[in-house]
Formats: structure tokens, C-alpha cells, sequence
């Protein structure tokens, strides 16, 4: 089978990585993949929302499934072009990636499945939004409606910082288009973890949890960035909490989009809060997380492409997801500077000591190579995925693995898991 995957980072890197093992899977693409990915799959210069080339390209290589990883595509209506052109492709319709791309759509869809989140009041214009504001409890949090690379998101701790927030969103359009409506919300306090389910629009099927570290620096501190690694299983996420959210979140979420003529097929991404054992949605997103996907894929002993089949034809009734009883912990590196400005083409240097390590795995995120040398090509720019008997474990073997590379101006957090060793000890 020919399977092109759509994207190029450390998540796609990770898709393709899995998808390689199954013997299902002949012949591997990814557009534009990046130097790692072009170590197991023939990659192409395509970009991940270029949807009309990217179905020229899958019809010249005959591919014959579709995996689509980041979230622009897929609120474009990618799987649905596919899909009328008799390609089949994983990932919700463009009605159903809503979700994600618009948060007043995933907000009321919650409200109408009954399913437990933060208050909220969504504006179109800053005058509505600036008398609303008035007298409301802080902090409180501030969003563009669409898409908005994680940056349209504001936490605000005084009346201030939300009315500037407002205004930059409404009036002065920062972000284009996705903010053409904005949404003020209840700030949820607690601590956050991932839960993701597949779902053929019907069936339910849960992964083990995950919790991401969203910002700069150790410690919590420092500007939100796509993520600095993440780690799996999440202690706070305890075995009931599992079973609530998928028979009080997912399945209530999958429901109400059927009924809604809007099937949900694919992965469903939830943002938790979680306080005093019982979880809130803070957001959903439509697909793998990144760098979630970098610890739940290598967990999984489930063929991959054989899962996505089943999704595919509606029968994930029919499949049993098997784990490794072992954690995994992902530390991100990233380019100095990053989320802001950084510099590209800094060469990678001990690329090549992974190639004995049994303990690490080694997901690339933004690299290229030229003439077999590896350089920078990105704010995230590798993924150390390391798994162990415990996260105390996991963690230790990612920080060793860690210390093989370095590259000019080389940033990493060094608290990565911290949080879960801290939940663990205390439980003891």
C-alpha cells in the first residue's frame, strides 16, 4: 500500500516511524516531511496546505491511503478532497474540523452535548467586549475564534492586559481573519493534561494519557510555544478519570456531531483541566498532538496503519489497542530564542550516536539535510523520545540521550516529567 502522510514535524516524523513497521505499508511519502522523515519515506518540497498539488501528487504516486497530521489542511477540507477523489484519508471533514478551528463552534457544541467546560460569551465587536469585561472575576482568558498558531490566547490577570487583548484581536486584526470573532471565557484552574480517542463517528476508542509542557522555560515560565516535550502516562489522569471523560467527554462530543449531520472521524484531541479529580475541556484539537503523538506512538503495539483502516471503514469496534507497560518521555530541542525570532542552518552535530542507542528514539522536527550533514531548519527542532520501566526511568534515559547533540544556541528544558515524579512521590 502507498501512503503519503501530510506535514513536517517531530508528530509526522513519529506517524511515519510507526507507519514503516507495519507490513501493510509498501511504499512510504510524506510532503514536505524533513530530514529525518527523508530517512523513511520519500519526501516532497509540497506544502502540508497545498491541497490541490497534494492531490495531483497522490494521484501521479497512486497513493492509497492518506494520513494527515497538522490541523491547517484538515480545516481546509483536505480529507474531504481526497475522499470525493476515491483516496481514502484519515481526519475529520472540514465541517468536523471546526472544532478546532473555530472555538465558538466547539464551545456550543459542548454546551449542547452536555459536556463540562468554562462559561463563555463570544463578540464581534471590541465595544461589546470592552462593556462585558466590566466588573468580571480575573483572571480571565481572552481568544481569537480561528486559528491562530497558539498565539491567540490570552490569559489575562487584570482588566488591562484583556481590554489590550481585545482590541489587538478586533480592532487592530493581528490575526486576519481569525479574528473576526473573538471569545471571552472562565480561566479553569488545575493542572492540564491530553486525552486523545479515535473514532470512526460512531466508536469510541480512547489512548492512554499524555501531558505536554506548552511553555519556554523550566518551571512553567516564559511564553507558550508548541510544546517542549511531554511524557506518558499522565499520573494526574487516574484510571476513573479515563473511563469519565471518555463516557462523559468523547463519547457525548461524537454524539452530538452525528446528530448534528456532521460526523467526527479521526483523532479527537481534548485539552484538560483537571482539579480535585474531575476534568474540564479547555479546547479540542482535531488530530495527533505534537509532541504528544512523540510518546503515545511509541507506546503503541498496534499497527498503526491497521488501525487506521478500521477508522477508516467504521469498524474500530472491532479493535483492541494493546500499550507497552513502559513510560515514555520526549524532551523537545529547540532553536535559541524560540517561540520568538531564532536562526536556521545551525549545524547538528552527534546525530550519528543514535544509531546504537537502543534506549532513544530520534523524531526530527524542523531539519534539513544537504550532503549528509544535518542543520537547523526550524524553532522546534528535535524530539528525544526515550522509554523506560517508569517515568523516573524515561526521563533519565531522554536526558542522556539529550546530551549526545548540540548545535549552536541549542535551548531544552531540563524539567521535562518533573510535574509526574512530583503527583508519583506524593501518591507514595
Amino acid at each position: 500500500m502507498n501512503v503519503l502522510v501530510i506535514g513536517g514535524g517531530g508528530r509526522e516524523h513519529a506517524l511515519v516511524w510507526k507507519l514503516s513497521k507495519s507490513p501493510l505499508v509498501t511504499k512510504l511519502y510524506c510532503a514536505p516531511g524533513n530530514g529525518g522523515i527523508a530517512q523513511i519515506a520519500e519526501c516532497c518540497s509540497l506544502n502540508a496546505d497545498d491541497c490541490a498539488g497534494l492531490l495531483k501528487f497522490a494521484k501521479e504516486k497512486k497513493i492509497q491511503f492518506v494520513v494527515v497530521g497538522p490541523e491547517v489542511p484538515l480545516t481546509k477540507g483536505i480529507v474531504d478532497l481526497f475522499i470525493e477523489n476515491n483516496i481514502p484519508a484519515i481526519g475529520p471533514s472540514r465541517v468536523a474540523a471546526q472544532l478546532e478551528g473555530s472555538k465558538i463552534f466547539a464551545k456550543d457544541i459542548m454546551k449542547k452535548a452536555g459536556v463540562s467546560t468554562g462559561f463563555y460569551e463570544t463578540f464581534t465587536t471590541s465595544k461589546d467586549a470592552l462593556k462585558y469585561l466590566e466588573g468580571k472575576t480575573l483572571p480571565i482568558v481572552v481568544k481569537a475564534d480561528g486559528l491562530a498558531a497558539g498565539k491567540g490566547v490570552t490569559v489575562a490577570a487584570t482588566i488591562a492586559e484583556a481590554e489590550e487583548a481585545v482590541k489587538l484581536i478586533l480592532d487592530d486584526k493581528i490575526f486576519g481573519s481569525a479574528g473576526n470573532q473573538l471569545i471571552i471565557e472562565e480561566f479553569l484552574a488545575g493542572e492540564e493534561a491530553s486525552m486523545f480517542a479515535l473514532t470512526d463517528g460512531t466508536n469510541v476508542l480512547p489512548l492512554v494519557s499524555s501531558q505536554d509542557h506548552k511553555r519556554a522555560f523550566d518551571g512553567d515560565t516564559g511564553p507558550n510555544t508548541g510544546g517542549m516535550g511531554a511524557y506518558s502516562p499522565a499520573p494526574v489522569v487516574t484510571p476513573q478519570l479515563e473511563k469519565e471523560v471518555t463516557e462523559t467527554i468523547f463519547k457525548p462530543i461524537i454524539k452530538t456531531m452525528k446528530e448534528q449531520g456532521m460526523p467526527f472521524k479521526g483523532i479527537l484531541y481534548a485539552g484538560l483541566m483537571i482539579q480535585n479529580g474531575k476534568a474540564k475541556v479547555l479546547e479540542f484539537n482535531v488530530r495527533f498532538g505534537d509532541p504528544e503523538a512523540q510518546v503515545l506512538l511509541p507506546r503503541l503495539k498496534t499497527g498503526l496503519m491497521e488501525i487506521f483502516i478500521a477508522l477508516y471503514e467504521e469498524r474500530l469496534d472491532k479493535i483492541r489497542l494493546e500499550w507497552t507497560s513502559e513510560a515514555a518521555v520526549t524532551v523537545v530541542l529547540a532553536s535559541g530564542g524560540y517561540p520568538g525570532k531564532y536562526e536556521k542552518s545551525k549545524i547538528i552535530h552527534g546525530l550519528d550516536l543514535f544509531k546504537t542507542d537502543e534506549t532513544a528514539i530520534l523524531f526530527h522536527a524542523g531539519t534539513k539535510q544537504s550532503n549528509g550533514v544535518y542543520s537547523t531548519d526550524g524553532g522546534r527542532v528535535l524530539n528525544v523520545t526515550a522509554l523506560g520501566k517508569d517515568i523516573k526511568t524515561a526521563q533519565e534515559n531522554a536526558y542522556k540521550a539529550v546530551k549526545k547533540i548540540h548545535f549552536d544556541k541549542m535551548h531544552y528544558r531540563r524539567d521535562i516529567a518533573d510535574k509526574a515524579l512530583k503527583r508519583t512521590m506524593k501518591e507514595v
